[in-house]
């Protein structure tokens, strides 16, 4: 593994919360993600299952856990099934997880041979009622390919037609959306080495250097500190930072503009997700200052409003109605546009037009209940931002947040980001990358 090792009681206790919402007879189970194929006989390098981890701490392929609280035999109540290492795999894909290493990762004390499966399972099954299957049940998920957990559904339902098949998704949405400290504390490393990758960034951002270029100097900070990309970062110079999911990453940063960097590091496969915007030559024009003023109010208020049991659609509705009054001080929109906002028809919408935010975690928009209430243990970003597209000008800040029953705590708060300490920043010379 590239990040340092977790203590595994971090997993004992996710796993116990999960067995606790188990009912009596049932059985869960939960798989590693797929290896997927590129061109020829390629393939990409496996992204761990989150909710596999989350419960083992386990990030190679085709392992498979099993909860039986109920079972007969104890040693059967919590069971691993890893790959069995062999010369070939050693000599074509390297060293893989012994029982032994398997069992000091996951504090699992049962770890068997992924072969063994079959008939294990079978055996669990016969003397159980119900049976946990998991599968991909984010909102916002495109799903096109089957999964491992969906196939293993298909089959176990074919060959025991007369159990009762229950979903995993709602239970593990639950409890993944509160965060132990063991899961903030990785999180907060996350964002360190986002940080530490801006302040190198910053010390190459000058006057025609390319986003890819950007993009490098902060790909080389993450893999410096163990880390690597959560997701594919956003680097827009002018009006490419109009486009919300602009990826190219291919085009100079022009002396007057603004360049808008949505990046986060991700370490251990817990992520971070910031936002900040430069002015690519150190200063921001007036115009420029009065939006990211704009944008700036709107994300403190909405960091203040990240709290215990507020729902996320009244969170996101006060900061619509928080912009229309700052778009209406920027000419962009007028008052009676304003009077007219409502819910359905927010009057920031064309200039503020996606969500405030999301939960974050082992996903980047990682799994929680879909309107909240926020609970303490949440960790919530908070992006606002204004794209003005006619003007080729756009800004938009994100920083991550804990909410705690004594009010939000921002993991990102020592990361530059008021616009006075940003032009301070940058009229300086930075050396290559803060320390971690």
């Amino acid at each position: 593994m590239r990040h340092a090792p977790i203590d595994p009681a971090l997993f004992i206790a996710n796993r116990s919360r999960l067995v606790q919402q188990l009912p009596a007879g049932a059985v869960a189970v939960l798989h590693a993600a797929d290896v997927l194929p590129t061109t020829g006989d390629g393939t990409l390098k496996i992204h761990p299952a989150g909710d596999l981890f989350w419960a083992t701490g386990i990030e190679q392929e085709e392992s498979v856990l099993v909860l039986a609280p109920g079972a007969n035999d104890p040693a059967n109540r919590e069971m691993l099934f890893i790959r069995q290492p062999n010369e070939h795999l050693a000599t074509w894909e390297g060293e893989k997880l012994t029982k032994e290493r398997a069992m000091g990762i996951s504090g699992i004390a049962k770890v068997r041979w992924v072969a063994d499966l079959p008939a294990v399972l079978h055996a669990l099954l016969c003397e159980s009622s119900a049976v946990f299957l998991n599968a991909n049940e984010h909102e916002r998920a495109a799903i096109e390919v089957e999964s491992r957990d969906v196939r293993m559904a298909r089959q176990l339902m074919h060959r025991y037609p007369l159990h009762r098949f229950e979903r995993l998704a709602p239970i593990l949405r639950r409890l993944r959306a509160v965060k132990t400290a063991a899961e903030v504390a990785l999180i907060r490393r996350a964002a360190d080495i986002t940080g530490a990758g801006l302040s190198r960034m910053l010390s190459a951002l000058r006057p025609g250097v390319m986003e890819y270029e950007l993009e490098a100097e902060l790909a080389a900070e993450f893999i410096r500190h163990r880390g690597r990309m959560a997701y594919e970062p956003i680097i827009g110079s002018g009006k490419n930072a109009c486009v919300l999911h602009y990826l190219d990453n291919d085009q100079p940063c022009s002396d007057g503009e603004l360049v808008l960097v949505d990046v986060g590091a991700s370490y251990a496969n817990y992520a971070s997700d910031l936002t900040r915007t430069y002015p690519v030559n150190g200063r921001f024009t007036p115009r420029q200052r009065a939006v990211y003023d704009a944008v700036h109010r709107v994300l403190v208020s909405s960091i203040a409003r990240t709290t215990v049991g507020t729902s996320l659609r009244e969170w996101k509705r006060a900061a619509q109605v928080e912009m229309a009054t700052e778009l209406v001080g920027l000419g962009l929109i007028t008052s009676e546009q304003a009077a007219s906002d409502s819910p359905d028809e927010p009057a920031c919408k064309k200039y503020f037009m996606h969500g405030l935010g999301h939960s974050l975690g082992l996903g980047v928009h990682d799994m929680a209940p879909v309107d909240g209430p926020l609970e303490a243990g949440w960790v919530m970003t908070v992006e606002p931002g204004i794209y003005i597209p006619e003007e080729g000008l756009a800004v938009r800040l994100e920083n991550d947040i804990l909410v705690t029953a004594n009010g939000p705590i921002d993991l990102c708060s020592h990361i530059p980001i008021a616009p006075d300490e940003i032009e301070q920043l940058l009229a300086r010379p930075l050396g290559g990358g803060a320390r971690v």
